[in-house]
């Protein structure tokens, strides 16, 4: 789980691009755009970078097939793994937009989330908390702190302003591979778990409803909450040091 100052500075570029990639396309998710367009657009920019798309062709444990696009677009009720296809955009929607980035074998992963003209106070206040769980979950990646004390300050964040974290899904280690040990849960006990070491490079992500934690898996191989709830989902890669959490996607 512990990265090479080598590793770590291509993990560094890799998550640097993701975070330019991730600022023009936020530019470009409006009224009438299609979810087909944004993937076209972040593997040119991502390509254009000199890097490789992480998610393109990437077959996850439990996937019936290769997922065959560069970025996750999951809309309102889904989760994650949303595929982009022909739908365009409408007011009212909540986009979830994930994506990796691979930079001479070396991986960074990202999620934001968007709301779609003019939303629900529901929709903004769900954007709001998974954004601020986000944050709290890196304030505990500390040298000396353990893995349960991040899903706890996420989880934590969640219940006190209404919501649930999804149940089922994980933050994870990223690195050489998108997915690597530990699991990253977004819930948790203080104290528990595998403590953290400087170069440990670790994927926070909340992921959190507004209503049932529960989720189905689709047709798609996506999942999507089983009350078909609002969902909002935020992820860094986040590189533990000595001196305190370092945001590799920021």
């Amino acid at each position: 789980m512990i990265k090479t100052e080598e590793q770590i500075n291509k993990m560094r570029i890799a998550g640097k691009i993701l975070a330019d990639v991730s600022k023009k396309v936020r530019k470009e998710i409006k009224i009438g755009t299609s979810l087909k367009e944004l993937d076209d657009y972040v593997r040119q920019l991502i390509r254009g970078a000199g890097a490789h798309p992480a998610f393109l062709n990437y077959q996850p444990h439990g996937a019936g097939k290769p997922f065959p696009a560069s970025i996750c677009a999951s809309l309102n009720e889904v989760v994650v793994h949303g595929i982009p296809n022909s739908y365009k955009l409408k007011s009212g929607d909540l986009l979830k937009v994930d994506f990796g980035v691979e930079y001479q074998g070396y991986i960074a992963d990202g999620a934001f989330s968007v709301g779609i003209g003019k939303i629900s106070k529901q929709a903004e206040k769900l954007i709001d908390v998974t954004e601020q769980a986000l944050t709290a979950g890196i304030k505990e990646c500390k040298v000396g702190k353990k893995l349960g004390d991040i899903g706890w300050a996420i989880n934590n964040y969640a219940v006190k302003h209404g919501f649930k974290v999804i149940k089922g899904l994980c933050g994870h280690g990223v690195g050489k591979e998108l997915h690597e040990e530990p699991s990253v849960f977004n819930e948790g006990q203080k104290g528990a778990g595998i403590a953290l070491k400087q170069g440990m490079t670790l994927a926070i992500e909340p992921m959190i409803s507004a209503g049932s934690p529960y989720v189905v898996m689709t047709k798609n191989d996506s999942y999507a909450t089983e009350d078909k709830s609002l969902t909002a989902h935020f992820e860094h890669t986040v590189l533990i040091t000595n001196k305190g959490p370092e945001i590799l996607t920021k």
